[in-house]
């Protein structure tokens, strides 16, 4: 195996992993949605994003792979739980918009997430991909949005602020994977303490809103058993892609690890017994046609930003 299938292989492992974790969390909370409100789940993912993220910290410490507090750079800080901050709030408009829109366009909306976070990284961090790959990665958004589209499946109605609300949690979301790939790139951060910032960030937006608003004092053990799992899932996920980021093209890993909408259409068919569409099918063939065209091209990326030695 050559030097660059190693370095590709790093990469892409975690954000398969990433991808499945993803896949399989949504279609968990599809099931149990009706049974768990959506600010519950908020606050269940705080709490699992905490553990899951602590527990790589220390494990990451015990091998000596992190940054020393008397080597920490301020600036790597600020940016990487300013980032977690963004990812906070994207979730929080996310389920709101949920709550207030036509759940089959809000779905298929947050599929496309990857797309600004293409744009920002073409734009901030000077990230180029060759022709090949942008076919492969808008492949891969645009099948992941037909997947995740349900003809039929509406939500209670709140006017046109749901449209606002998932529209700013897209560019939130965009935002928060270029300034994660930033503080790789150009502030000398590593993923062990990006996993701390995530934390951080978490807890002063997931985490108040889920306090606030999640009910905390009438948990019950039903319900915090089947939101445990999915909200497990969907933390290890995130980890993923904080790994995967710091190894490859933050354009691809978060395109590909944004495709969990076909491991949810499969959970749907055979765990929900759902009925596929046509279009629904040929959006997964799509996918599939677009993360290999954009995972399998050499990489080439943008060189403006150099990491600190």
């Amino acid at each position: 195996m050559t030097q660059n299938s190693t370095n590709h292989l790093k990469w892409l492992t975690p954000t398969l992993i990433a991808l499945f974790l993803y896949g399989f969390a949504q279609g968990l909370v599809k099931q149990f949605i009706s049974e768990v409100e959506p600010a519950r789940y908020v606050l269940y993912f705080f709490f699992a994003k905490s553990m899951v993220n602590l527990g790589y910290f220390i494990f990451q410490y015990r091998k000596g792979q992190y940054i020393p507090y008397s080597k920490l750079n301020f600036r790597a800080i600020a940016w990487g739980i300013g980032a977690y901050f963004l990812e906070g709030i994207g979730w929080v408009c996310y389920y709101k918009s949920i709550a207030l829109g036509p759940i089959s366009i809000v779905g298929t909306l947050s599929a496309a997430y990857a797309a600004p976070t293409v744009i920002f990284a073409y734009i901030f961090l000077k990230e180029k991909l060759q022709p090949r790959q942008y076919a492969g990665v808008a492949l891969v958004i645009l099948g992941s949005a037909g997947v995740s589209y349900a003809p039929g499946s509406t939500a209670a109605g709140g006017g046109n602020e749901w449209v606002i609300l998932a529209a700013v949690a897209l560019i939130m979301w965009g935002l928060w994977q270029t300034i994660v790939k930033h503080c790789y790139n150009s502030l000398g951060a590593c993923d062990a303490n990006m996993a701390l910032y995530n934390i951080a960030g978490a807890s002063l937006t997931t985490g108040m809103y889920g306090f606030l608003f999640g009910g905390i004092g009438s948990i019950e053990l039903s319900e915090l058993a089947k939101s445990s799992l999915p909200m497990g899932m969907m933390a290890g996920g995130d980890l993923g892609v904080i790994i995967a980021t710091a190894l490859g093209p933050v354009s691809i890993v978060t395109s590909i690890s944004g495709a969990y909408p076909i491991i949810t259409f499969f959970y749907a068919a055979i765990v929900l017994k759902e009925t596929l569409t046509a279009f629904q099918i040929a959006s997964l063939i799509g996918v599939l046609i677009g993360m290999f065209l954009s995972s399998t091209s050499e990489e080439s990326q943008g060189t403006a930003e150099k990491p600190l030695q």
